[in-house]
């Protein structure tokens, strides 16, 4: 196995895709998983972690057969801290702020992670992701989470 294989992108995304969704799958195994028909909480996170796993391997058969090297660039901080704080504050902030304006920071925040990134593009989008979610998570599955600042 060569040093160019082991830097290989593919290598690091199928082996991390492998080892999130074993580390899943274990966590799931701790809870009732019940049948297909009432399945229990550990249930779905183990087909999650399942799934992951088998697309981690796939990933890997991939970059073990494939003849073109694209080898890791180097790691810049900017997206990672940004995307992080994104993350973060939509973690932190969700219940004061609300689910609206949460979603909207987390778009903002991780959309200037890339360098090309304007915030006329984000604008939108971040709308349109608060609007999607308020749909989905408040007044379609009905979870009790703040839609505005209280």
């Amino acid at each position: 196995m060569s040093l160019s294989f082991l830097k290989h992108r593919d290598v690091v995304a199928g082996s991390l895709f492998c080892l999130t969704g074993l580390v899943v799958a274990l966590g799931a195994c701790q809870h009732p998983l019940g049948s297909a028909m009432r399945m229990g909480a550990g249930y779905f996170p183990l087909l999650l972690g399942g799934f992951l796993t088998v697309l981690g391997g796939a990933v890997l058969l991939r970059a073990f057969f494939s003849r073109q090297r694209h080898l890791i660039g180097h790691l810049t901080i900017k997206p990672v801290l940004l995307i992080g704080a994104g993350v973060l504050a939509f973690a932190g902030l969700l219940g004061s702020i609300g689910l609206a304006a949460a979603s909207f920071l987390l778009i903002a925040l991780s959309g200037l992670a890339h360098h090309e990134s304007r915030m006329r593009e984000l604008l939108p989008l971040g709308l349109f992701m608060a609007l999607f979610g308020a749909g989905v998570f408040v007044w379609g599955l009905g979870l009790p989470l703040p839609l505005l600042p209280a």
